[in-house]
């Protein structure tokens, strides 16, 4: 039964191939680099703020952990290798060791987290799906606050005023989106298996 699937991949594409897998693997990266692009510079830090975050954890979580991991490492790798996919059209190696580079790296060890807690069914209710999103947020920030102040050279206070502050708001909301849109998803699956 498809709502035993572990995630939405598998509940959708219970058998799929390797050509699939991998376009699956491919949109995901497509996703987070389309999200990147509604971004805002801030005139305070040279963080921006992006749809990004959504993307990555709604990524991990319907593609699970291997293949969202799969898709985050992608993204890295294209915008390394000279894809403008990053915020603002951004691209290449001084993107990634930038300030805001250690929330690229952040991504990747967020889809695995939100993977892995999907895959662990918390992707079902809005509460549960809510805390999968906002673990996945802080990963990201655990990995990119540091990053921002060893390139910033900054203290505790001026790398959260520059890199944490201005973007919960924001990351609030795009949680709660994605808190709300995953069991929604699992009910229109569900919906659809119904003869």
């Amino acid at each position: 039964m498809r709502g035993d699937a572990a995630t939405l991949r598998l509940a959708v594409l219970p058998r799929s191939d390797l050509v699939t897998e991998t376009m699956l693997v491919v949109c995901g990266a497509g996703l987070v680099a389309a999200a990147a692009q509604i971004s805002v510079k801030l005139p305070f830090t040279p963080v921006p703020i992006t749809g990004q975050t959504f993307a990555v954890v709604a990524v991990g979580a319907a593609l699970g952990s291997v293949r969202g991991v799969a898709s985050m490492l992608l993204y890295l790798w294209l915008g390394v290798a000279g894809a403008p996919i990053y915020a603002h059209h951004d691209h290449g190696w001084d993107a990634i060791t930038s300030a805001s580079g250690g929330y690229i790296v952040g991504f990747v060890v967020a889809a695995a987290v939100t993977g892995l807690l999907a895959e662990r069914r918390w992707d079902r209710r809005f509460s549960s799906a809510v805390g999968a999103m906002l673990t996945g947020n802080v990963v990201i920030y655990l990995v990119g606050l540091p990053w921002l102040a060893v390139v910033l050279h900054t203290n505790l206070e001026q790398t959260l005023e520059a890199g944490l502050y201005p973007f919960v708001p924001g990351d609030l909301f795009k949680l709660y989106v994605a808190g709300a849109a995953l069991p929604l998803a699992w009910r229109l699956v569900e919906r659809a298996r119904r003869p």
